[in-house]
């Protein structure tokens, strides 16, 4: 007896749900021949302003959570990661066309990737926080903070670039919201599915597929945003045009790096980049 497939659905991830596009748009997902793959929600601007709501209202909770809680939390999205890693590959076998071993290296990668970035969340106050030297009966101390929500332009590589760019983010206490891959966004929302089922409070990662050149503009320009991560932006034009709309709230800027080899060893920068310094005086003796 035959049968008809029954289609995977990929919504939006907002606040913790998977809330269709209020726009009802959706668009096709091609894989790497060219066929119909699945159809994807078409975001819209409302949704990325549910996205950031939803996003504030998760900072307070998120950025005050102990950084060994962060890490508990980030370190059980790598386990529950694990535990789906053939759906992972799969889509990306599908998505990019790799190979079954390109597909199990990128996978991996991802899950080592979470595992290491937990593993600084308890350890990068000590690294570049400081007591300072000063010359007075005071004690001087300067200390990271998270900057807050976090607008981010997810780059192509559909799992260990996204994990990538979000890991350092969430693990030293900002929320963010994802633009994914518009041509491989289907890992994006996996992802999201991933999150949702490990302890991730709703609202620190929120996941919108569609348009770059839709959707960012309004991410750039919106005043409850302190910052933009342009990692995946490929237009030039596009991406001074974000620039100049950060610029208005004075928004943490990180610049397109869109042929990034994302299987290099990461540093601290995508950790500091969107962090604040804290510097507190109290006298000696009081």
């Amino acid at each position: 007896m035959s049968r008809i497939d029954v289609r995977k659905t990929y919504k939006l991830y907002i606040g913790g749900q998977f809330p269709r596009s209020e726009s009802g748009r959706s668009y096709v997902v091609n894989d790497a021949k060219g066929r119909l793959l699945a159809n994807a929600a078409q975001a819209s601007r409302k949704d990325a302003r549910d996205a950031v709501v939803a996003a504030r209202a998760a900072f307070g909770g998120w950025s005050t959570k102990t950084a060994y809680n962060r890490a508990q939390i980030v370190y059980r999205i790598a386990e529950v990661l694990e535990g789906r890693r053939e759906q992972f590959e799969a889509e990306l076998r599908a998505a990019e066309g790799v190979s079954a071993a390109k597909a199990k290296t990128y996978v991996d990668a991802a899950i080592d990737r979470l595992v290491w970035y937990a593993g600084w969340a308890d350890k990068i106050t000590q690294v570049v926080g400081n007591a300072n030297p000063v010359a007075g009966p005071f004690f001087n101390l300067s200390t990271p903070e998270p900057s807050g929500v976090i607008a981010v332009v997810a780059p192509r590589g559909a799992l260990l670039g996204l994990v990538s760019v979000v890991a350092p983010l969430i693990v030293t206490g900002n929320t963010v919201v994802v633009i994914a891959s518009q041509d491989n966004p289907l890992t994006a929302i996996t992802l999201g599915e991933v999150m949702a089922t490990s302890d991730l409070p709703g609202g620190v990662v929120n996941v919108l597929t569609g348009s770059q050149s839709e959707i960012a503009p309004w991410l750039a320009s919106h005043m409850d945003v302190n910052g933009i991560d342009l990692t995946g932006v490929e237009d030039a034009a596009l991406a001074s045009e974000l620039e100049v709309a950060a610029a208005d709230n004075l928004k943490r800027v990180r610049r397109p790096a869109p042929d990034t080899d994302w299987l290099l060893e990461p540093g601290l920068d995508r950790m500091t980049r969107f962090m604040e310094t804290k510097t507190v005086w109290h006298p000696i003796g009081v």
